[in-house]
C-alpha cells in the first residue's frame, strides 16, 4: 500500500523552527523524560574517516509520549571549506513510535542539532545559572557562540556580553553581531580570565583539546556550560575544575565519561565527585540544582539523542499544522 512521506527542507525548517522558549521547552522536556528512566537511548555511533579528515555521529531515542522516534545522521568533513563546501551537513528521520514506519524526512543540514544544542544550554541556564545574569561570557567564536547567548538571554536577560576567541577579529566580529540581536553591550576581551572573572554565566562553544578555561579562575556566583567537548580527546574545562565547583552537572553520565569534560577529569584523576546528576534529573525535580547564588556549578553537554527526537517531532507538528514540506509516495 501507498504511504506519504513528508520532506521538510533546511529551507522549510528554518520557517518552521525558531530559537524561542517554545523549543528550549520541548528540550527541558526531553531532559525530564530522560530522568524517567523510560526512555530507549543507545549509545552515539561514531565512525572516524581519517583519510577525508570526516567523521559521522548517529544519534538517536525513543521517549514514551512522542509520537516519533528521530535518527540523526551527523557527518563533519573538515577539509569541506578548501573545496567551497560546508564542513557540516546531515539530516533527520522521524519514524513512527507505534509501527516503526518513517513518517518524515528533515533535510536541516544540520540546523535543528544546532537549535536543540543552544536550546540545551538555555536548558541549563535556567536551572543552574544565578537566579540575576548582569554579565555574560562567551569563549568561542562560530555559529554555537551566537545561538548559545542568544538562548541564555531568553532565560536570563543579562545586559553585558563578553567574548574571547583565538582570533580576536572573529571575536569582535561576533560582539558586534551578539550587540545587535540581543539589543545588550558586547565587547571582545583579549584574556579569557578576565571574562570568566566578569561574568556570572560563562558558555564554552569551542573544538578545543586542551582547556581553555581554568580552575583558578572560577569564582562564586559562576555557572559554566560546556558544550564543545562531544567526541574522546576534546577538552575545554581545566579537569580540577570539575571537582573545584560546587555543583557538576552531566546531560548524560555514560557519554560524558566517554566523550565531555568528565572524562578528561577522570583521565586526569582529579574527579572524586562519584556519579553526577544529570540534567534532566535537576529539572524533574529528582536532584537538586543550585542551592544558593554563591555557588559555582558546571553543566557539561554532549548532547543526546534524546534532543534530536524532541526537536524532529516539534519540528515536524508545526510544518503539519502549516502545511509545509512535499510528499512523496513509497
Amino acid at each position: 500500500m501507498p504511504r506519504e512521506v513528508t520532506i521538510f527542507t533546511e529551507a522549510d525548517l528554518r520557517k518552521l523552527v525558531r530559537l524561542d522558549l517554545p523549543a528550549i521547552d520541548i528540550v527541558e522536556r526531553a531532559f525530564a523524560a530522560l530522568a524517567s528512566g523510560s526512555v530507549v537511548m543507545p549509545p552515539i555511533l561514531s565512525m572516524a574517516i581519517a583519510e577525508a579528515n570526516g567523521e559521522v555521529d548517529v544519534k538517536t531515542a525513543y521517549i514514551p509520549g512522542f509520537d516519533g522516534f528521530a535518527i540523526k545522521v551527523s557527518p563533519g568533513f573538515f577539509d569541506n571549506p578548501k573545496l567551497g563546501l560546508p564542513s557540516l551537513n546531515g539530516l533527520m528521520i522521524l519514524f513512527s513510535a507505534r509501527t516503526g514506519l518513517v513518517e518524515a524526512l528533515l533535510l536541516d543540514n544540520g540546523y535543528l542539532t544546532d537549535i536543540r544544542t543552544a536550546a540545551a544550554g538555555a536548558v541549563a541556564a535556567r536551572h543552574l545559572a544565578p537566579g540575576t545574569v548582569e554579565t555574560a561570557g562567551v569563549i568561542g567564536t562560530g555559529a554555537q557562540a551566537r545561538l548559545q547567548m542568544e538562548a541564555a538571554h531568553l532565560v536570563r536577560s543579562f545586559t553585558r556580553l563578553m567574548v574571547w576567541g583565538r582570533d580576536n577579529e572573529k571575536a569582535r566580529g561576533c560582539a558586534a553581531d551578539l550587540a545587535v540581536r540581543l539589543g545588550v553591550q558586547a565587547q571582545a576581551v583579549a584574556d579569557p580570565a578576565e571574562l570568566v572573572a566578569a561574568s556570572q554565566l560563562v558558555v564554552t562553544t569551542t573544538p578545543a583539546e586542551h582547556p581553555v578555561l581554568r580552575a583558578e579562575w572560577l569564582h562564586p556566583g559562576l555557572h559554566v556550560t560546556a558544550m564543545g567537548s562531544d567526541q574522546a580527546g576534546k577538552n575545554e574545562i581545566d579537569p580540577a575544575a570539575l571537582s573545584k565547583a560546587d555543583l557538576y552537572v552531566c546531560d548524560r553520565v555514560s557519554q560524558c565519561e566517554l566523550l565531555g569534560e568528565l572524562r578528561s577529569a577522570i583521565a586526569a584523576g582529579t574527579w572524586h565527585g562519584g556519579t553526577p546528576p544529570e540534567l534532566g534529573e535537576i529539572v524533574a525535580g529528582r536532584r537538586p540544582g543550585r542551592m544558593s547564588d554563591d555557588q559555582i556549578t558546571i553543566c557539561d553537554l554532549t548532547g543526546t539523542g534524546a534532543q534530536d527526537t524532541a526537536i524532529a517531532n516539534y519540528a515536524v507538528e508545526a510544518g503539519r499544522r502549516s502545511g509545509s514540506g512535499s510528499s512523496i509516495l513509497t
